[in-house]
């Protein structure tokens, strides 16, 4: 009884998952079944691949076919084995050698005319196939994607007769090369610099410690006052990828379907509006998705008018902020995709956004304030190691000639500064947990009490405490320092003020 055994992967979070498609052609009246918990796409591959093989110049067995996707309990989903299935079924009626399928899997949707489409997750399946030393044959849209998997041999083709030309030895694929990638260098030169921003030194100071340990950010001022603009510059002091971030972020996007090979290398930014939903910022749906916080991995991710978020969306912020990851269960799987993000958040300090402005009185009743702030709870607070205000500046700053230290200059103290914490203690000081918290951001015993102090006349919880830490030991670092000094944990504290207004 013929037999044909195809390689191919499913999309498990950002893994790619071993699938192996069993095609049995048996005797009895022609009929096509798909068994393997397989969702609706993935069985009316029956009528893509029969149109697919017949418009290829190729015959399609009058037989009883059973597909069968194993493991029976992985879900299966979209179109991406219609090729591995053509495939079999062609190899079970003899039309290509079984023995060329041995060392190769394959991923790819079928047209009706037989040419491929693109498929989401090529990445994960490169990066699998290359673990389990096989070529991976799929679409030309997906092969730009798959070539950065450095390991397997990347074949692509356009339809599926070129596919069954090269497994039949006759017109051979070459393996696919890569174009060239966008310079991580000169993108970062190309990001808006800092000097274009007049003002604000104490916010601005806050962003480059935020960038030196991976802090997240809490900016609040009346409108117009620059806070969007120190945002969108953050990701201007970050030093490039390394090769493990970029992969992983290209995964992600490839999984989201948004990848662009050129750009591979660049830090996300990413800015949803305030009527996002929670699963469009944390992922989820019924065919479980990354969401922004999971596409701003090892990037930004800036949510301006932040009280204006509907409160279940923000408070689901609060695990990813803690752990750098997101669970994501339901009935049949669960989820996991990276979430260390890096978050500025803005606001205004009022409804009407003019509390404290001078150049406009605040129409808002006390009631209506706390109202608005009432939004964001503690426990979100506290998991936002520097908040400051942006106060609304007089015209005569706004057109001083003299523009301060570019983004070059602060990148430059920014990766010396990251340097020495990845050598300290191999992460950032964002990321110090228990006892290497203890071990890296020792206090003299004077500093101490003085933390003690300002931890009870601000009525710091645990976490803000640590938080505390955390940035006086990203400053130490940011002045090159081996110790936290007085100074280093006076500035830790002043960026936590603005938490204590906003819970009263």
């Amino acid at each position: 009884m013929p037999l044909a055994i195809v390689q191919s992967r499913a999309v498990a979070g950002i893994q790619g998952a071993e699938v192996v498609v069993e095609c049995d052609l048996g005797p009895g009246l022609p009929t096509f079944a798909i068994v393997g918990l397989a969702e609706t796409a993935v069985k009316e591959a029956r009528d893509r691949v029969r149109s697919a093989i017949q418009n290829s110049g190729l015959d399609f067995p009058a037989r009883r076919i059973v597909v069968n996707l194993a493991p029976a309990d992985l879900p299966k989903e979209g179109g991406r084995f219609d090729l591995p299935i053509a495939l079999g079924i062609l190899a079970a009626s003899g039309q290509i050698p079984m023995a060329a399928l041995a060392a190769t899997e394959c991923i790819g949707e079928l047209a009706l005319d037989g040419s491929l489409r693109p498929v989401p997750g090529a990445l994960s399946a490169a990066l699998a196939a290359g673990a389990a030393g096989r070529e991976l044959l799929l679409p030309h849209g997906n092969a730009e994607e798959a070539v950065l998997a450095d390991g397997p041999v990347i074949r692509a083709a356009g339809k599926l007769a070129e596919a069954v030309a090269h497994l039949r030895g006759q017109q051979p694929l070459p393996a696919y090369a890569a174009s060239a990638a966008e310079d991580p260098e000169a993108w970062i030169e190309a990001m808006p610099d800092m000097a274009d921003v007049r003002g604000q030194e104490m916010a601005k100071r806050a962003l480059v410690v935020a960038a030196v340990g991976g802090h997240h950010l809490l900016l609040s001022g009346p409108p117009g006052t620059g806070k969007s603009m120190l945002a969108t510059r953050l990701p201007g002091l970050l030093p490039p990828l390394q090769r493990e971030e970029a992969m992983e972020v290209a995964a992600l996007y490839s999984l989201h379907g948004s990848f662009e090979a050129r750009h591979w290398r660049r830090r996300p930014f990413r800015s949803p509006h305030h009527s996002a939903s929670a699963v469009a910022l944390v992922g989820g749906g019924s065919r479980p998705k990354p969401g922004e916080i999971s596409l701003a991995h090892a990037g930004v991710l800036f949510l301006d008018e932040l009280p204006e978020f509907p409160r279940a969306v923000l408070e689901a912020l609060r695990e990813p902020l803690e752990t750098g990851e997101i669970h994501i269960s339901r009935a049949n799987r669960h989820t996991r995709y990276p979430a260390r993000f890096q978050m500025v958040a803005a606001m205004n300090p009022c409804p009407c956004g003019h509390l404290g402005d001078p150049r406009e009185a605040c129409r808002c009743t006390p009631a209506q304030i706390q109202q608005y702030r009432g939004r964001l709870s503690g426990p979100l607070l506290d998991r936002i190691d520097i908040q400051v205000e942006v106060p609304a500046l007089p015209i005569e700053v706004l057109q001083q000639k003299d523009s301060g230290t570019d983004s070059a200059v602060w990148r430059a103290r920014v990766a010396a500064a990251r340097e020495r914490q990845l050598a300290r203690q191999a992460c950032l000081n964002g990321q110090l947990q228990g006892s290497a918290l203890d071990r890296h951001a020792i206090l003299a015993p004077a500093d101490r009490a003085f933390l003690e102090r300002a931890a009870q006349s601000l009525a710091l919880s645990a976490r803000a405490y640590h938080r505390v830490l955390r940035v006086a030991r990203s400053v130490a670092d940011l002045e090159a320092s081996d110790t936290i000094r007085r100074e280093d944990l006076a500035e830790a504290i002043q960026y936590r003020r603005l938490a204590l207004s906003l819970r009263h």
